[in-house]
């Protein structure tokens, strides 16, 4: 058996069906499935024991957050891969082939990211990859194009956990999901610390998925995703660049900050994007900050690279969708 896939799961029962139903129909099926469920009331665990006796679960006595959630799920795996996938979606046939395949390209890939389509809109992208910046923005790549776009496979900063393989061993030299981030931000995170220790996050365009999107959280803006993004926002920047790599970037970093504010201030939750901040500043003394040593110099340098290579990427996508409307 070469893969686990993982599915955290939070109260939702109504979407185990469609997503289960999908992986029954894989045409590769060297994996099992395992589902950590996040102490859900609605009888999703139930359920699964009734319908699907053959899907493992682990069920949590409390809701501790997708990361400690997916690190439950895959410290119990015990296969060379594993696959993050959201309850909320469902997989075409040759997902977990197709994603099989990347992987097995290089031992150096950690990681790599599906091509995630809008459920109720399944002619425009949901993400292909997510993006990181000088701002301090993660991006998901591609969300709202023609699902036309996007069909060339490369590289990203770092795979969408949302429907992605990691490479379980890597998992044991760099860490594991921060568990302080809860949710939001944390594949961005692993991601970045992946690259740090010379690993590569790739693009799968073959490996297609349907997502619902914030199927759990309910809404695509909330006071708790809009807080709990803040704040790990602050942590992501702070845990992964050395003192000098933040002093260089730290006028962008600023503006990006201020931008976001003001673009929550508008929307009705500038009060819980500042505590969040709040939370962040107050919480970087918990932080394990990614200790610097010199012979990865080379993979900072890279990283820097990308960061200004994917700000300008995201500019120029930002201007052509809203000042030249293409």
């Amino acid at each position: 058996m070469k893969i686990t896939i993982i599915i955290p799961n939070y109260n939702g029962k109504r979407f185990l069906k469609p997503c289960l139903e999908s992986l029954a129909e894989q045409s590769c099926t060297d994996f099992r499935i395992l589902v950590v469920d996040n102490h859900s009331t609605d009888g999703s665990i139930e359920y699964i024991r009734s319908h699907y006796p053959n899907v493992r679960l682990l069920a949590l006595k409390k809701n501790y957050g997708f990361s400690a959630a997916v690190n439950a799920g895959i410290r119990r795996s015990a296969t060379p891969y594993v696959i993050l996938l959201n309850n909320d979606t469902r997989v075409e046939s040759c997902f977990v082939e197709e994603l099989l395949k990347a992987i097995e390209q290089s031992p150096k890939i950690f990681s790599v990211s599906s091509k995630m389509l809008q459920m109720h809109h399944p002619d425009l992208i949901d993400g292909a990859g997510d993006l990181y910046t000088l701002l301090g923005w993660g991006v998901a790549r591609g969300a709202g194009r023609p699902a036309g776009n996007y069909t060339a496979p490369g590289e990203v900063f770092s795979a969408c956990a949302g429907a992605a393989i990691y490479r379980r061993s890597v998992f044991e030299e760099i860490g594991w999901f921060d568990i302080s981030h809860f949710a939001y931000l944390e594949d961005i995170d692993i991601g970045y610390r992946a690259r740090i220790y010379g690993y590569q996050n790739r693009y799968c365009p073959t490996a297609i998925v349907h997502h619902v999107g914030s199927g759990t959280s309910g809404s695509k803006y909330n006071s708790f995703k809009v807080r709990t993004s803040a704040r790990n926002s602050v942590w992501l920047v702070y845990k992964n660049m050395p003192f000098l790599q933040l002093l260089l970037n730290l006028i962008p970093l600023l503006a990006g900050f201020f931008i976001k504010g003001i673009f929550f201030c508008k929307i009705g939750f500038g009060k819980d994007y500042l505590e969040g901040l709040q939370e962040g500043i107050r919480g970087l003394k918990k932080c394990r900050k990614v200790r610097f040593k010199l012979r990865r110099l080379l993979s900072y340098l890279k990283i820097e690279v990308r960061l200004i290579l994917y700000t300008f990427l995201y500019v120029e996508d930002w201007g052509n969708r809203k000042i030249f409307k293409i």
